[in-house]
């Protein structure tokens, strides 16, 4: 991107105007349909692409205002804002909403439940595996999304009882160096029209998220870093051959442990000192069992275990550990951070179909990947270096 860009064009990497346009086709193509449906509806007229993205605009304001509901903005009340409530009228923009779409038509062919945001979610994961390299090391994970909006004080009974619960979980592989996300997955929950209700298993289910998920991730040796309810010996030799990598904490109660020995899983009889660890290898792969305020496994083919690594506590000062388990707190807390630095800026936007709510959350992660690209790009320096010549500049001509 040249110095010249501006964080809007970081965005529009993820989500073109050829993105937008199909959009506005669906969205007028579905009008159409509902009004042959249901009758004519003389305050609609179709859309454009200038509407189109003021429309998107007014749903992402909600991220950085907090507010739990867009119409706010024409409101007379705190969250309230005149200079763009003058974009669009609140109609219009309601109108827009009732009948905006991705896909308009199912097809003969569509069996599965998110065949109305597909193309988008297709189109969205292209532009990530086009736009950026993500480093070695990664995560699986489910990121932090709010169940209920932020200001719950303001709805009432009545909307509180219509609200209905997510139908669907969301997976993310994301870059431990920088946050950006690299591949989204999304799983509707049971009674979910996709078919994964059949599976009950949970590990089998994770497990199938991680292959998914890790579907581009052949050959490049990344390092996969993973949580209880996917980490597993089966999972992991399976990664191997494909040349990926993985460290991942363990739990009885959470993790598929089929092929480990018993005698790691269960607590020794002997008191443990902070730092005291046991390894078992099969081939490349370890099992440490690490002790510090209690035990804590980990399944690992991508260190060494004789490696030597520390935990640094505040006021324990450093623990000693296996080199894996340094590895595996670093990247977690990493991810921890960026979880609780981004999500405090996902839409706050909350509708009620499901397909809507995967839309405005996989909106709100391009943002986070479009700032996060914005940030290390020569652009973002040159305006941070302008902003501060103005800065100094304002402080000769008014002294202080």
């Amino acid at each position: 991107m040249p110095p010249t860009a501006s964080a809007m064009d970081f965005f529009q990497l993820f989500v073109p105007d050829n993105v937008l346009k199909n959009m506005v086709v669906q969205t007028n193509m579905y009008a159409k349909k509902y009004q042959e449906r249901f009758g004519r509806d003389d305050a609609w007229m179709d859309v454009t692409l200038t509407e189109m993205k003021a429309f998107l605009g007014y749903v992402i304001s909600t991220s950085i205002h907090h507010c739990e509901s867009v119409l706010s903005i024409w409101s007379s009340g705190f969250y309230s804002n005149k200079s763009i409530a003058l974009i669009m009228t609140q109609p219009r923009f309601e109108k827009i909403l009732k009948y905006f779409h991705i896909v308009a038509f199912r097809s003969s062919q569509t069996t599965h439940g998110l065949y109305k945001i597909q193309p988008f979610l297709d189109s969205l994961q292209y532009s990530f595996d086009a736009a950026f390299r993500p480093s070695q090391t990664q995560v699986l994970h489910e990121p932090l999304i709010d169940e209920d909006p932020v200001f719950i004080a303001t709805c009432t009974e009545r909307e509180l009882r219509k609200r209905k619960k997510r139908k669907f979980s969301l997976w993310v592989r994301q870059c431990s160096s920088t946050g950006f996300i690299c591949q989204i997955y999304v799983h509707l929950k049971e009674g979910g029209a996709d078919g994964l209700e059949a599976l009950k298993n949970k590990p089998q289910l994770h497990s199938m998220v991680a292959k998914s998920l890790c579907q581009n991730a052949s050959g490049k040796n990344y390092i996969i870093f993973t949580g209880p309810s996917i980490t597993s010996l089966n999972l992991f030799e399976e990664f191997e051959k494909q040349e990926i990598y993985c460290c991942g904490l363990l739990s009885s109660r959470k993790s598929d442990c089929t092929g480990l020995p018993p005698s790691m899983l269960h607590n020794p009889d002997a008191p443990q000192s902070r730092g005291q660890y046991r390894i078992k290898m099969k081939g490349n792969m370890s099992l440490i069992c690490w002790y510090n305020k209690g035990h804590f496994r980990f399944l690992t083919n991508a260190y060494s275990p004789v490696q030597q690594g520390v935990i640094i506590k505040r006021k324990s000062g450093e623990i000693p550990c296996p080199l894996a388990v340094e590895a595996f707190a670093a990247h977690l807390s990493y991810i921890c951070k960026y979880d609780d630095k981004y999500s405090k800026y996902f839409i706050s936007h909350k509708p009620n179909k499901t397909w809507q709510q995967v839309f405005w959350f996989t909106i709100s992660i391009a943002i986070n990947n479009a700032y996060i690209l914005y940030k290390m790009s020569d652009a973002y320096h040159v305006k941070s270096a302008r902003t501060w010549l103005r800065v100094q500049g304002e402080d000769w001509v008014h002294p202080e």
